[in-house]
């Protein structure tokens, strides 16, 4: 399975690019040892920031055959071993792609290619924080497959 974070924006050196790193850096070596043949986040920027330039630009980019989540306040708030199931390898699909929008949500195209809508609660978050917390949870939930104690609940049998 590769997984891949498409999102709006770049993220500049600094704190939040340290975070964010660092959780790919450890979802990466996690994921190696259940299957997960790969992590890439890919910023996005399009000028001028529209939700149409924005979704035509995701489009490109997305993997053909990706199983396409959507970040969305609007979407399904999910406990961490629930986020876990969706990244287990071996399921329906090999490719599975996070969408990060811009400030004005996602344009009708993009939504049509979404598998589903989850959010990290009804507040509006900060993109650079939105894709932070996302990496974060991928990590999280890989470990949570692999049986690390970094979740403290333990592994899903």
């Amino acid at each position: 399975m590769r997984i891949t974070i498409l999102a709006v924006g770049r993220i500049r050196p600094g704190p939040e690019r340290i975070w964010l790193d660092d959780y790919l850096m450890r979802a990466r070596a996690i994921g190696r040892g259940i299957g997960v043949r790969a992590i890439e986040e890919i910023g996005i920027e399009t000028r001028p920031a529209t939700p149409l330039r924005e979704a035509e630009a995701i489009l490109d980019r997305l993997p053909p055959e990706a199983l396409v989540i959507g970040l969305d306040e609007r979407g399904e708030n999910l406990t961490s071993r629930h986020f876990a199931e969706i990244l287990r390898p071996g399921g329906s699909c090999d490719d599975l792609a996070f969408v990060i929008g811009g400030a004005d949500g996602h344009a009708p195209a993009l939504r049509a290619r979404f598998s589903r809508r989850i959010a990290f609660g009804s507040a509006t978050w900060p993109h650079r924080l939105a894709r932070i917390m996302l990496a974060e949870q991928i990590y999280r939930g890989l470990g949570i497959l692999a049986g690390t104690p970094y979740h403290r609940e333990g592994p899903i049998s």
